[in-house]
């Protein structure tokens, strides 16, 4: 774990290194991805049953319950949760899809000054492929989140994907699958399944957008398959910043921290403070609390190689600018104003307001998608939406006078452009 304080001569070089620090796959990992790719995308379904037998020991035979996992088997897993499982899924499906629906966009259609009808409609794309990480990271919460967006916007046909090590299901995974009106999951994973997903095999159909999270394998998968297909993001390990004050109880600061480095040894944990005694505490809350946690392998490696405690003079004045820099996954504003200390943040992921606002509930049954930018993109990109499952279509229309009015400049233009059939194309119609 590293320590600074923005009061120290070397703190803006060792912040930037900080800043830089690149957690994610090597060289190593993109050109084994690469053959994976051309493997799947030559031998298909042999591919598959080679990758699945040599990652996850999962043979894929002749028979096809080998290879998926029925609506049946959904059903049955759902029935059979406990009562407080079931009411949970229930309110976090509710509650996901109840936000994404407020951000379905309107289509325009409207006449300009010139007489030109203008608009755009938008439209679902057809198929999306989900992708749900098996083995440490096999979470319910992960097919919620990208499923019932997917539904809100419309798409037709949703495949997931997901692999089972040594046969082995998650029945969590497979409820919320039934929630969400999933037919079929397919037990195949790592970036085999994003190639099957974006050029399709005999047995699994291409699809137009992959979403989902998974290991640096997938995460480079989806990278060199962008453009193929859509993708909703290239993700990184996660990370959650931090920001608070010493007000707070020491042992729910230090509970929030984990909560992402448990998650993965590349993940990051960052603390912000202006209370040099408070950053004490909160460290050694955090070697207790290892102490007591099933994950704390995980989250020990986390912390030691990448958990950052930052002391400044004045938070308000000098966290924002930090934020920013990090542009993280999740920021947590644990401080009096969390308001005023959100309006100077531009780049995060998510932001969790108040002390009250553990970053966990935003992973569960808050609303809002978990599957968030990582790695500084939070600068330029955002999380899951309705939108990423969704593509405009502009259209113009023009009569006889309306052309006469903006056609002579499109005509004109073509000309100083040196297309002289784009300027006819229009010229021809003119009076």
């Amino acid at each position: 774990m590293q320590r600074l304080a923005s009061s120290e001569k070397d703190f803006a070089a060792r912040f930037t290194r900080i800043v830089e620090d690149r957690r994610e796959s090597d060289a190593g990992v993109e050109l084994a991805v690469r053959d994976i790719i051309n493997d799947v995308r030559q031998q298909g379904d042999m591919a598959l049953g080679n990758y699945t037998m040599r990652f996850d020991k999962h043979p894929l035979t002749a028979d096809l319950g080998s290879w998926l996992i029925s609506a049946e088997q959904c059903k049955v897993a759902y029935d059979f949760l406990a009562d407080d499982a079931k009411k949970a899924l229930n309110l976090a499906a509710d509650r996901i899809r109840t936000y994404h629906e407020a951000q379905l966009p309107e289509n325009r259609d409207y006449t300009d000054d010139a007489g030109v009808r203008l608009g755009a409609r938008w439209n679902a794309v057809e198929a999306a492929g989900m992708y749900v990480p098996g083995g440490r990271a096999a979470y319910p919460s992960t097919l919620l989140m990208n499923a019932i967006p997917a539904q809100v916007a419309g798409v037709k046909r949703l495949v997931v994907t997901t692999p089972t090590p040594r046969g082995e299901l998650n029945e969590l995974v497979l409820a919320a699958a039934h929630l969400c009106g999933i037919d079929k999951i397919w037990r195949v994973g790592g970036a085999q399944a994003i190639a099957a997903l974006a050029y399709g095999t005999d047995r699994i159909a291409p699809v137009d957008v992959i979403t989902g999270p998974g290991n640096a394998y997938v995460a480079e998968a989806k990278r060199q398959l962008y453009g193929v297909v859509g993708i909703d993001m290239v993700a990184g390990p996660s990370e959650i910043l931090v920001i608070a004050d010493g007000k707070n109880d020491p042992d729910w600061i230090a509970a929030d921290l984990l909560s992402q480095a448990e998650h993965d040894p590349s993940s990051q944990s960052i603390l912000i403070t202006d209370d040099s005694g408070f950053a004490n505490t909160v460290r050694d809350a955090i070697d207790v609390a290892l102490t007591q946690l099933e994950t704390r392998e995980t989250a020990k490696t986390s912390w030691d190689e990448h958990g950052v405690i930052i002391v400044v003079d004045d938070l308000l004045a000098e966290a924002p600018a930090l934020a920013n820099r990090l542009a993280a996954e999740h920021v947590e504003l644990a401080v009096d104003d969390p308001d005023a200390m959100f309006a100077r943040i531009d780049h995060a992921g998510s932001v969790f307001l108040g002390r009250h606002t553990p970053e966990a509930v935003g992973d569960y049954v808050a609303g809002p998608n978990h599957v968030l930018p990582t790695g500084r993109r939070a600068r330029f990109a955002s999380g899951l939406s309705v939108l990423d499952f969704m593509k405009r279509t502009s259209f113009i229309s023009c009569d006889e006078q309306s052309l006469a009015a903006i056609g002579p400049a499109a005509a004109a233009l073509a000309d100083i452009e040196g297309l002289p059939a784009h300027a006819a194309s229009v010229k021809v119609r003119l009076k």
